[in-house]
């Protein structure tokens, strides 16, 4: 049947449900993490850290806090093309935890000025301290995204807005070469990003 069409490597060899679970969240390896930006975090850089493996989702030394107000807004580009299929948020299980989130495709370099526009994509928000709760999106209009704005405008009430965790889900192709060439993709390339595109797939499996 379809399922036998994955192609080789992708087989549910030992039943290892978790770590098949954990690789479907692995699109946080596809963000240009030199040009991601958190728009009203308190601590620098600390955005990014939102972004990382499944299995570190319970990780509480690793969050970002809101600085000025509730607000937060994520400015993710991907290193190719992603077909968004999910979202998780985790936070405290307090009014820190935020209650809606916003959705925007390829709109790069987004402010808060421009979270007056409609968004592709809202969810209201449950409290999620464990990173259990996922959020399907409108595959359709997630289809090739290059990059994602997640804005969070407000929580349960507290003065500033905490995350743990975020996790997305999808497929994500690779770029063509024209848009590579734009992006003088080489030119600010380290050799440490190269040595993470020539891992395959089927490593994330073994856990």
């Amino acid at each position: 049947g379809a399922a036998m069409a994955h192609g080789p490597g992708r087989c549910r060899c030992c039943g290892e449900e978790a770590a098949e679970r954990g690789a479907a969240w692995g699109l946080y390896l596809r963000i240009d993490r030199q040009r991601l930006q958190c728009l009203n975090e308190r601590r620098e850089g600390s955005g990014a850290t939102v972004f990382r493996p499944w299995e570190e989702r319970g990780d509480r030394s690793q969050f970002v806090e809101s600085d000025d107000d509730e607000e937060l807004l994520f400015n993710i580009p991907f290193t190719g093309s992603v077909k968004l299929k999910g979202v998780i948020v985790m936070g405290e299980d307090d009014g820190t935890h935020p209650a809606e989130l916003r959705l925007f495709r390829n709109i790069p370099h987004m402010s808060f000025d421009d979270t007056a526009k409609e968004a592709e994509q809202t969810f209201s928000l449950s409290r999620d301290p464990l990173g259990e709760l996922e959020y399907p999106t409108k595959i359709a209009r997630f289809s090739n995204v290059y990059h994602l704005s997640m804005h969070f405008p407000k929580n349960f009430g507290a003065e500033t807005t905490k995350i743990f965790y975020i996790g997305l889900k999808g497929e994500w192709t690779e770029a063509h070469r024209h848009e590579v060439t734009i992006c003088n993709y080489e030119a600010s390339a380290n050799p440490a990003d190269h040595k993470l595109e020539q891992i395959t797939p089927q490593t994330h499996f073994i856990s």
